[in-house]
């Protein structure tokens, strides 16, 4: 009975050092098998090195090569452009009576093609003695602390903090963590902009997350915006900004240059057509001209709001013939103390010296104030000369002087707010026209009042009614007009274009001496840009027309009235292909048809059916895109070549 008890407390003993044994070998493969995962990581490639072996006591049995730690297999752990190389494998012992001594420390901060900024991995552990030491990775705010192959050795996690994203890594112990886990933590779109960085990161697709580009400048989504003072989340899109404080769709393109100088963000915005302008018809002629305008801006943080200050001007008083430019139909001004009649009078050299300054109201609501000498008070859509629909057509609309001819008034203060999508504002103004000096200030009474409610429901469509009170608007008229407008806009990006499209009524009513009544201007007009460099565009009016006549033409026709009105339509067909581009420019050549109708009287004047045409020359700025501001355009750049693009 003692033999036997002997040899079953043997067996007991044998067969318990087994089992241990066998935990100890699995607790080892389940730790190397969680640090192959590392391999297969998108862009981490760790190169192979020679395996290390190690001599067993006896001659007969030798030691296997480990296997590699392999980060790819980590689920999530998916980084472009991050490749690892030098890693060593490890050696597995099978003699489970020896201890395991410490190996060479992985020197991951001089793997290739690990240059980011900022980044610190801590070396790998390969036991509990060595004490690790960190390596430096370039890359902001990511730490990447050890992990331990060892099972003896306590859990450690890997992390790579970056501002709202965590990977930890996979615990050694395979019974506290059995499937390794990544948790990415994006910030939401209305998250502070400069709360992520990763937004600076070349290649990251941060969908409808703001990214700060800056003090004042803010990306979010596809479009690009100036923040409002301190706000997190408040901005203005460069998008929607139209002339004077008009709205048009966020999602407009824009033709500018940019540039960052120190606080203030810089940009600048210009466009000249030089060409031949062509009108039909026994009251047409023939020119040489240019239309031509230079918009300079600059946005600076002030105090709790964002300053902006605006610049307008134009050389047209000298490349526009004496007189105006020829265009069929058209009315407005004066030249030499007569109306102008199939002439556009060229814009003073002065159209706007402006400034505004906009205060957030939480996170979605604004202030603001505008004084503009010269400026453009809250009536009518955006001037046809900025409108998106409009932009390859060098022609002013017929209906100008019904729709948005106060653009240039010598003395303007507006006033309103906006929340999410609407907008609220009033003015006050002087309403009188610019007169025949193209050079000088005017000063007349700010007499004029003005009131305008816009609406954007989303980034491509944008709508506004507005009122307005002008006081005695025309130089050889006693009269004021009551002028209302309404417009909507819709735009729409799409791959390699964008389609931009108005439609927009007017109507003065006249009260004076000699006029009484109403006259209506209806506008419709089309912008196509496609395969990035052509564009097709087409304007269609319908207008009331009361100064054609002169009185000897009106004697002759044995009209009595002053100022008899005529429907007139005119409706332009044309067309603009860019010959040239670079980082800043865009060149291109086109041409239009305008053709027009007409009430029968006025044939023998006009001529039964007058067709007009042009060709030009066109320069501006090249259209701005996501990524390509040129003021961090430099930075940007360099940070390419350090981080390749996400594939």
């Amino acid at each position: 009975m003692k033999r036997s008890g002997f040899g079953a407390s043997v067996r007991i003993v044998g067969l318990s050092a087994i089992i241990f044994s066998g935990l100890v070998l699995t607790s080892t493969d389940s730790t190397i098998a969680q640090g192959q995962g590392m391999q297969n990581m998108r862009g981490m490639n760790m190169s192979k090195s020679k395996p290390k072996s190690r001599k067993k006591r006896t001659a007969t049995k030798k030691g296997k090569p480990e296997k590699k730690h392999n980060m790819a297999n980590m689920p999530g752990m998916n980084m472009p452009g991050m490749n690892m190389s030098g890693m060593h494998k490890h050696t597995r012992r099978k003699n489970r009576t020896t201890r395991k001594k410490p190996t060479t420390k992985h020197q991951m901060g001089n793997m290739p093609g690990m240059k980011m900024p900022g980044m610190e991995m801590p070396a790998t552990k390969k036991s509990p003695t060595p004490k690790p030491s960190p390596q430096q990775m370039n890359m902001p705010g990511m730490n990447m602390p050890q992990t331990s192959p060892s099972p003896s050795a306590s859990p450690q996690k890997m992390e790579m903090n970056m501002p709202g994203m965590q990977m930890p890594s996979a615990s050694p112990n395979p019974q506290a963590s059995p499937q390794p886990k990544m948790e990415m933590n994006m910030p939401m779109p209305g998250a502070s902009p400069s709360a992520s960085p990763m937004g600076q990161m070349p290649g990251m697709d941060m969908g409808g997350m703001n990214m700060n580009m800056g003090p004042l400048m803010v990306m979010s989504g596809e479009g690009m915006g100036v923040r409002v003072g301190a706000s997190e989340a408040n901005v203005m899109n460069l998008g929607q900004m139209g002339s004077g404080t008009s709205w048009q769709p966020t999602s407009s393109p824009m033709h500018m240059v940019d540039k960052i100088a120190g606080k203030w963000l810089l940009m600048l915005h210009y466009n000249a057509v030089i060409g031949i302008n062509s009108q039909g018809g026994p009251r047409g002629t023939t020119k040489f001209e240019s239309v031509n305008w230079f918009m300079p801006m600059a946005f600076h943080k002030l105090g709790n709001g964002t300053l902006q200050l605006r610049g307008m001007f134009s050389f047209e008083p000298f490349t526009f013939a004496r007189g105006g430019s020829p265009l069929l139909f058209q009315t407005g001004e004066t030249f030499k103390g007569q109306p102008l009649v199939d002439r556009q009078h060229p814009h003073d050299l002065w159209m706007e010296l402006s400034a505004q300054y906009t205060v957030a109201l939480g996170e979605r609501g604004t202030w603001f104030t505008y004084l503009g000498y010269p400026g453009e008070p809250a009536l009518g859509p955006t001037a046809f000369m900025h409108r998106a629909s409009a932009s390859e057509n060098p022609s002013a609309a017929l209906s100008h002087h019904l729709q948005d001819s106060t653009h240039i008034s010598f003395g303007v203060f507006t006033t309103g707010f906006t929340y999410r999508w609407f907008k609220v504002e009033g003015s006050i103004f002087n309403g009188r026209e610019p007169d025949e000096n193209r050079y000088n200030f005017e000063a007349h009474p700010w007499n004029s009042r003005a009131a305008r409610f816009s609406f954007e429901p989303n980034n491509n469509w944008s709508m506004q009614v507005s009122y307005g009170f002008l006081r005695h608007p025309e130089t050889l008229e006693s009269g004021d007009v009551r002028r209302t407008t309404a417009s909507i806009s819709y735009n729409k990006p799409f791959n390699r274009g964008n389609w931009a499209t108005s439609v927009i009524w007017g109507r003065n009513h006249l009260n004076s001496p000699d006029k009484v009544g109403n006259l209506n201007g209806y506008t419709a007009e089309s912008t196509v840009n496609f395969l990035d460099r052509n564009y097709l565009y087409t304007r269609l009016e319908l207008v009331d027309k009361d100064d054609l006549l002169r009185p000897a033409e009106r004697a002759k026709l044995g009209i009595k009235q002053d100022h008899p009105s005529f429907r007139i339509g005119a409706y332009t067909f044309g067309g603009v292909r860019d010959i040239w581009k670079s980082d800043r420019l865009s060149m291109g050549f086109g041409s239009d048809l305008t053709f027009y109708s007409k009430p029968p009287v006025l044939d023998q004047f006009y001529g039964n059916h007058p067709v007009s045409w042009r060709l030009f020359f066109r320069i501006r700025p090249r259209k701005m895109e996501m990524g390509k501001m040129h003021g961090m355009h430099g930075n940007m750049k360099s940070n390419e070549e350090k981080m390749p693009s996400k594939p």
